[in-house]
């Protein structure tokens, strides 16, 4: 049965091209992972903050390199696209973003982010957001990206309105955590906000 309506992007509007770097502005770069990131990873994940609301742990620098590898092949897929986040000027590794739930017939996905401890309180996260989503509407063409967070997790709900994502509002009992169900607030921003 044929759509109504065309795809808002083409397959290929990703993988036409290498996974880019993304330099924010403002002293942050966007770059692929690297297999040397993985020490930098495994530190991260051992963060008692980074195990109340993300979904994996990380239990050593082998299993770091391993998700390394698979971030490095889903851009290929065009249905994630994973980002080491670093200092521009030393390279030091401060976080992740990434697209995910990349649908790119209906020009959507949803933007996620952690951040390393010692970069926490430095508007890390929600420069790299707002540079990731900048690239994805001017860049791509995506027509709307979504930012959910825990209810619990006020620091990304800073993030998210710092990044210019409007609450759109709460999904119940949404995401299982190490301590149960949360709610999830979601956000979104929409190409032209």
């Amino acid at each position: 049965m044929p759509f109504l309506t065309s795809p808002v992007l083409p397959a290929g509007a990703l993988a036409r091209a290498p996974q880019p770097a993304i330099a924010s502005g403002d002293g942050l770069v966007l770059r692929p992972w690297r297999a040397a990131d993985a020490p930098a990873v495994h530190a991260a994940f051992q963060d008692p903050l980074m195990h109340r609301f993300h979904g994996k742990s990380c239990e050593s620098e082998a299993e770091a390199a391993g998700w390394i590898t698979e971030w490095q092949g889903l851009w290929a897929g065009e249905r994630q696209a994973q980002w080491a986040v670093a200092d521009a000027d030393g390279d030091a590794l401060l976080g992740r973003v990434a697209l995910r739930q990349i649908e790119l017939g209906d020009g959507t996905a949803e933007i996620a982010y952690w951040t390393v401890a010692g970069a926490r309180g430095r508007g890390v996260a929600a420069r790299a957001a707002a540079a990731l989503t900048r690239w994805a509407f001017e860049e791509i063409g995506f027509h709307r990206l979504e930012l959910m967070h825990s209810t619990a997790n006020e620091a990304s709900c800073r993030v998210a309105r710092k990044a210019g994502y409007a609450a759109e509002g709460t999904r119940r009992s949404a995401f299982l955590h190490p301590d149960g169900w949360h709610d999830m607030h979601l956000h979104a921003r929409v190409r032209g906000d």
